[in-house]
């Protein structure tokens, strides 16, 4: 038996990866494993398969990515927002060029090119909308100061934070903190 391994888009999160076990059980494939953007099942789908797959992926918000390209793109997407999203460690979520080309393990200056001829904004800037949504998360939540919140996203102080949350959302992140509607997206939208 040879396992596939199929790559799919908008998972990012571990209720993602829960609702994509359920339905590849459902339809009686065999999972192996699953993470962000992949899942690996015990054979090949034959073509009826597959089409049940892309109509089970497209119900659910997800879709089946077929293409090299493709892949690399949600790879790095995927990367990115486990590493800010889900990483405990404070000063974990410093993303840098040479840590993608790594993690991906493709020369970083093709990944950007790539990256930014498809998507329309460059990694950098991807990440950065992605620290964003976190400190979004974290304000809401209103455990944690904007000192620590900096700190957690691996901004150099809290007024580098406080200016990139102007320019992505149009306030201050103390505006923000007292909206009753806190205008944060899911993360496949980011």
């Amino acid at each position: 038996m040879t396992n596939t391994t199929l790559h799919i888009k908008n998972m990012v999160c571990n209720r993602c990866l829960k609702v994509v076990r359920d339905e590849f059980t459902k339809l009686n494939l065999n999972v192996e494993a699953i993470e962000l953007g992949e899942v690996r099942i015990s054979s090949a789908p034959d073509e009826v398969q597959i089409e049940q797959i892309r109509e089970m992926l497209k119900e659910n918000g997800f879709e089946l990515i077929d293409d090299k390209k493709s892949q690399l793109i949600e790879k790095i997407k995927t990367l990115i927002i486990e590493k800010i999203h889900y990483t405990t460690d404070l000063q974990e979520c410093v993303i840098s060029s040479d840590y993608i080309a790594k993690k991906i393990g493709y020369d970083y200056s093709y990944l950007s090119h790539l990256f930014s001829s498809v998507e329309g904004v460059t990694i950098e800037k991807y990440i950065i909308h992605q620290k964003i949504e976190k400190a979004k998360e974290l304000l809401v939540y209103n455990e944690l100061t904007l000192s620590e919140i900096a700190y957690k996203l691996g901004y150099s102080s809290v007024q580098h934070l406080s200016n990139q949350f102007k320019k992505i959302t149009g306030l201050a992140p103390s505006h923000f903190k007292k909206l009753k509607d806190n205008k944060r997206k899911p993360l496949d939208q980011v």
